[in-house]
C-alpha cells in the first residue's frame, strides 16, 4: 500500500500575532534603556567637553599667570559718551568672554589666528566696500561679539556645544553650552570693576563690585588662582548652561518685568520675584505666560547665542537660583539681570570646579532663602547680606563665592 504523507505543518494565524504581539513588547522595553543609553553617552561628551576647558583655564593660567579674563578686549577711544553694550565695528568694546583666550587651549588655534590678526574676510563673502574688506578690514581681536559678518563670532566650535542641547541656526551666531560663573550676586555685575566708556576713574562702580561680585570671574578685571580663598576644590568655575530655542523656556529667555526699569532693585531685594508676579504659567511652570512680543527681551539675547560675548545671557551665570531655575530681568538683560546653570540633562547640571574636575548639580541642591537679598553695600545685617556675609543662597551660592570662607563637608 502506497503510505500517504503528512504535509509539513506551518504557523497558524494565533501563533504568528502571539510572535508578533512578544516581539512588540520586548521591543517596547528595549527602545527606553536605548534612549536611556544614548543620553548617557550625550551626558558624557558634554562631560568630556567641560573637562577640556578645565586644562585649558589652567594651561592659560600656566602660560599668563592669570585666567582668561570676561570682559577683556579692545577699545580705540572714540566711544567715550556711548553705551558698553552697544555694537562697534572698529573696536570690541571690551566685550570678549574668557571663552575667547581659550580658544588656543582647547585645539582652536586657526580661530585664534583669525581673531587675533586683522582680517579681510565676511560671512557674506564680500570683498568690495566696506568694513571686513582687503580695503577697511577687521581690527585685531574682531569687532563687538554682536556682527555676523565677522566669520569667528559666527563660528560653531564643537568643544563648546554640550551633544543634548538641540539649539542651532538664527538668529543666534556660534553659541556655547558653558558660562562662567559670576558669584551669587548679581548686582554691577554687568559693570564689574571697569566701566569701558569712562575708564578705571570710576570708582563708584569698582566699590560696588568689589563688594558684590564674588565669584571665580568678574567682568573686566584680571583673576588669578590666588583670588580664590576658599580653595579651587570648593569653587565653582563655570556652568553648563542650555540655549535658547526660542520657545519661551524660562530659562533661555528674559520676560520683561511688569515693573520695568524700577524693578531693578526689587529683583536685587528679592531675586524669587519673577516667580511671584504671575509671569509662570502655573501649568507649565518651564515657560512663561504667554504674551505680547514686547514683552520679552530681544530676540538676539537667547541664553548662549553668542559664544565670544561677555555679556549677561551669552556667557555668565550665578549661583543664586537653582540649577534650571528662571531667567529674572527688570526690563532688559543686559542690566541688572540673574541668570542661572541650565541643561538638557535629566535632573541637573554639569559644573567645573576650580580645580578641574567635573561635577553634576542636581536641581534639588539646597539653596538657602531665595527671597533673601543679594549680597551688595547697602545690605544689612538683618538681611544677612552685607559685604563679606555668607552666601544667602545656602550651599548652592556658598559654591558661587570664592571667599566668604563657607566650608562645605559633603562630597558633591
Amino acid at each position: 500500500m502506497r503510505q500517504r504523507l503528512n504535509p509539513a505543518r506551518g504557523f497558524t494565524l494565533v501563533e504568528l500575532l502571539v510572535v508578533i504581539a512578544i516581539i512588540g513588547v520586548l521591543v517596547g522595553l528595549l527602545l527606553p534603556a536605548v534612549q536611556a543609553a544614548r543620553e548617557a553617552a550625550r551626558r558624557m561628551s558634554c562631560s568630556n567637553n567641560f573637562k577640556q576647558l578645565g586644562l585649558a583655564m589652567h594651561n592659560y593660567h600656566s602660560a599668563f599667570k592669570q585666567m582668561p579674563m570676561h570682559g577683556v578686549g579692545t577699545d580705540d577711544g572714540n566711544n567715550a559718551g556711548q553705551n558698553w553694550w552697544t555694537g562697534y565695528t572698529t573696536n570690541n568694546h571690551w566685550r570678549l568672554s574668557a571663552l575667547v583666550g581659550m580658544t588656543p587651549f582647547v585645539e582652536q588655534q586657526a580661530l585664534w589666528e583669525q581673531i587675533s590678526n586683522p582680517s579681510a574676510q565676511r560671512t557674506d563673502g564680500n570683498t568690495g566696500a566696506g568694513i571686513g574688506t582687503i580695503t577697511n578690514p577687521w581690527p585685531a581681536m574682531g569687532p563687538t561679539p554682536d556682527n555676523i559678518q565677522y566669520i569667528p563670532w559666527a563660528s560653531e566650535i564643537p568643544a563648546l556645544r554640550c551633544p543634548s542641547d538641540p539649539g542651532t541656526g538664527l538668529p543666534s551666531l556660534g553659541r556655547s553650552n558653558y558660562a562662567s560663573c559670576m558669584g551669587d550676586s548679581h548686582w554691577r555685575a554687568q559693570q564689574g570693576e571697569l566701566d569701558p566708556d569712562v575708564g578705571p576713574t570710576n570708582s563708584g562702580y569698582a566699590q560696588e563690585s568689589r563688594a558684590a561680585n564674588r565669584g571665580t570671574f568678574i567682568r573686566h578685571k584680571s583673576m588669578k588662582f590666588r583670588d580664590v580663598l576658599d580653595g579651587l576644590s570648593n569653587t565653582i568655575a563655570m556652568m553648563e548652561i542650555t540655549t535658547d530655542l526660542g520657545d519661551k523656556d524660562t530659562r533661555t529667555q528674559g520676560k520683561k518685568h511688569p515693573n520695568g526699569q524700577p524693578a531693578q532693585t526689587e529683583i536685587r531685594d528679592n531675586p524669587h520675584l519673577c516667580y511671584e508676579s504671575g509671569m509662570i504659567d502655573p501649568l507649565r511652570p518651564q515657560f512663561w505666560v504667554a504674551g505680547a512680543a514686547n514683552e520679552f527681551d530681544a530676540i538676539t539675547k537667547g541664553r548662549g547665542y553668542r559664544w565670544a560675548d561677555d555679556q549677561l545671557m551669552q556667557s555668565m551665570a550665578f549661583t543664586i537660583a537653582p540649577p534650571n531655575g528662571a531667567v529674572c530681568m527688570p526690563h532688559d538683560s543686559n542690566g541688572p539681570s540673574h541668570a542661572g546653570g541650565s541643561s538638557r540633562h535629566q535632573g541637573g547640571i554639569h559644573v567645573l570646579m576650580g580645580d578641574g574636575a567635573i561635577k553634576f548639580i542636581t536641581d534639588s541642591i539646597e539653596a538657602g532663602n531665595q527671597q533673601n537679598p543679594v549680597v551688595y553695600t547697602g545690605g544689612t545685617v538683618a538681611n544677612r547680606n552685607v559685604p563679606g556675609a555668607a552666601s544667602p543662597f545656602g550651599l548652592w551660592g556658598a559654591l558661587g563665592t570664592r571667599g566668604a570662607k563657607e566650608s562645605i563637608d559633603t562630597e558633591l
